[in-house]
């Protein structure tokens, strides 16, 4: 069975971004009208695959460090080990890169990525892959972009890029769920969810 936040993932999550997928069906033509509207199309799925993905990562790591709370004794020891497990959350303000998600989980007891990359012989590459989304996201958020995202004067990004981070992020996901279930089944001795 696997967390909430995973289910919503899978869910949810999930809908939104098959929506904007599906927007690029009902864009016809093959002029440089289409082009532009589909680039546009490409990059607010590039944000909004970064928003749901740090959203799943940010739910996921609440879901645990309740979880956790409920093993920490007496209801105000709870509540104090779960508000220092969130205090300062990079997932709270920063890109779900890996280093914010690394820093994120780690503190919930576990080397994060070393079990993660463990977990899936794929995950190093997912891992790369969420990195330059991220790189994406930040460019158009910003209006910044690097002389490799640019095709002539203008930012390239296609359909397929997009696809493909959406797919690491689909695998990673799984894999976050799978190495969380079984440290906090290691560390609380009961199936968490």
């Amino acid at each position: 069975m696997p967390s909430i936040a995973y289910e919503n993932w899978l869910g949810e999550r999930s809908a939104g971004l098959d929506e904007i997928e599906g927007a690029h069906r009902v864009i016809r033509g093959s002029g440089s009208g289409r082009r532009a509207a589909t680039q546009q199309l490409n990059q607010a799925y590039a944000v909004l695959l970064s928003s749901q993905f740090q959203g799943f990562c940010r739910d996921l790591h609440a879901e645990c460090a309740d979880l956790l709370g409920l093993t920490a004794g007496a209801s105000m020891s709870q509540a104090i080990y779960v508000r220092n497990l969130r205090f300062a959350r990079k997932l709270d303000a920063g890109n779900p890169n890996p280093g914010n998600i690394g820093a994120d989980y780690n503190r919930l007891g576990l080397a994060f990525w070393s079990a993660v990359d463990g977990d899936h012989a794929r995950n190093p590459r997912r891992k790369a892959l969420l990195e330059r989304m991220n790189r994406w996201r930040n460019a158009i958020a910003h209006n910044s972009f690097d002389a490799d995202m640019c095709r002539a004067t203008r930012p390239t990004l296609s359909l397929a890029e997009v696809q493909d981070w959406r797919k690491a992020c689909d695998g990673l996901a799984r894999s976050f769920d799978n190495v969380l279930r079984a440290h906090l089944l290691s560390v609380t001795a009961a199936a968490p969810w």
